[in-house]
């Protein structure tokens, strides 16, 4: 990047005021020196989300936006990666968010829907090129010059490729008053039905001008999402009130489905679909240069400049792959509270269902933690295999109901305390519990701090 009178030039674009920022990453508005248009052009500082393991997130990010062209989604132009940052140069959207009108009060009927109809556009191709956004709200909704609304912010989106085995999703996040119950759960869920949980609300905020489900106390307000337990105010139409009922359904599985929300006689007033939308858009497409460059400037850097390595090549001083832990949020420490277990409300839990799963929490480094499972299953002859913060151990003997297969995920709680989860995925329930009792207790002694619903063993000598 070089300087230009008081301008920055980077490439072709000439970048000018700042329009924003967050913590890893300023928003400029900026001007393609060829053609004149003007684009917003996000700068990400790679060493602060290479500390925090986000490379992955952004890569991610930019394979969902190459994905998801459409009118109604805010365009990523162009990627570009130095040895200290990372550039997005993407649709510049000027009349800012949707909130910064609904702040303003209610949005009249005719308004909200049009909004919403092109919510739920954008929302229906995103899910058929199997992209799913997991944090709609009127914040991540951008209006253009003409009142059109763009869907942005993909950051915590997913792929259909994300699902795992059972077909569902299990990252916990969002934002707590737009999330549906069951992604606390943490049971898994449907990423199309989570979205079209986040869309209900965001019909209900443009329409009435506050929450349907808010309370000061964050367990509370969980309380009454569980149960879908709002009310819509006197002067929304009987039609709203009906579908809002079907959307807002805390069980996913009576839950409306995008086609026949669509086919709704509200939505579809006045509403014109758009027949083919643009894949594509071949002379402001992503370059494969460009993203050659992108994922070489994270590669060839695996003890760069900064003399920090990049996480998802990080080795321990032994060689062997370290592991990543998964960073617990709110919604994963809420969701393990004894008393707000949201599964009652969606399923019959079965009483194997809980000896089929353990947790304990350590002030051990996930180095030590897999150490010790590695060790664990040298000595019951399991297979291991490690990725994202999951240990996976594959046993070779054949029990009653096939090879016994258990998953230990580590999660961070903070950066010296850890909580481990020990999960059958397959097998026998009554081999696997004699596994954990007579082969992963004993040898984890030492490095348990205190198993879940066992009273608190005395803390470690060696503080963090």
């Amino acid at each position: 990047m070089e300087k230009k009178g008081s301008t920055m030039l980077l490439g072709k674009y000439e970048l000018g005021r700042l329009l924003g920022q967050g913590t890893f990453a300023k928003v400029y508005h900026a001007r393609n020196i060829k053609s004149g248009q003007s684009v917003a052009v996000k700068v990400i500082d790679k060493e602060k989300v290479m500390r925090v393991g986000l490379i992955d997130q952004i890569k991610r990010e930019i394979s969902v936006m190459r994905l998801v062209r459409h009118p109604n989604v805010v365009q990523l132009y162009e990627v570009m990666a130095s040895k200290t940052k990372i550039y997005f140069a993407m649709e510049y959207v000027r009349g800012g968010e949707l909130f910064n009108k609904v702040a303003k009060g209610k949005l009249k009927e005719d308004v909200a829907r049009k909004y919403f109809q092109q919510l739920i556009a954008a929302v229906d191709f995103c899910h058929s090129r199997g992209v799913y956004h997991r944090d709609l709200k009127p914040e991540n909704l951008l209006l253009d010059e003409n009142g059109n609304l763009k869907v942005s912010d993909f950051g915590l989106s997913a792929l259909f490729e994300s699902k795992r085995q059972d077909g569902l999703l299990h990252t916990t996040c969002g934002t707590p008053a737009y999330v549906a119950p069951e992604v606390i759960n943490k049971r898994g869920y449907d990423g199309e039905k989570a979205d079209i949980w986040s869309c209900g609300v965001v019909l209900f905020v443009l329409l009435a001008g506050y929450l349907p489900f808010h309370d000061s106390n964050l367990m509370e307000m969980y309380r009454k999402i569980s149960k879908g337990d709002f009310r819509c105010p006197q002067w929304f139409p009987p039609e709203v009130r009906k579908l809002l009922s079907r959307i807002l359904d805390p069980n996913p599985q009576s839950r409306i489905t995008l086609s026949k929300l669509m086919a709704n006689s509200w939505f579809k007033k006045g509403f014109k679909p758009i027949e083919n939308p643009v894949v594509a858009d071949r002379d402001n497409d992503i370059s494969p240069r460009s993203l050659l460059d992108f994922n070489a400037s994270f590669e060839s850097d695996s003890e760069g400049s900064y003399g920090k390595r990049v996480p998802d090549r990080a080795t321990t001083s032994s060689g062997t792959s370290a592991m990543r832990p998964t960073c617990m949020n709110a919604f994963d420490i809420i969701s393990l509270s004894p008393g707000f277990n949201l599964s009652g409300l969606f399923e019959r839990e079965k009483k194997s269902q809980m000896a089929e799963e353990a947790r304990f929490t350590t002030r051990k480094p996930p180095s030590d933690i897999v150490s010790r499972l590695e060790e664990i299953a040298m000595m019951e002859s399991f297979r291991v295999k490690k990725k994202d913060g999951v240990v996976k151990l594959q046993g070779s003997k054949e029990g009653r109901k096939g090879q016994l297969a258990i998953n230990a995920e580590i999660f961070e709680v903070a950066p010296c305390f850890h909580m481990v989860e020990v999960k059958k995925v397959a097998g026998d329930t009554l081999e696997y519990q004699e596994f954990c009792d007579n082969g992963l207790k004993p040898c984890l002694k030492d490095v348990v701090w205190n198993w879940q619903g066992s009273e608190q063993q005395e803390e470690e000598e060696e503080k963090c």
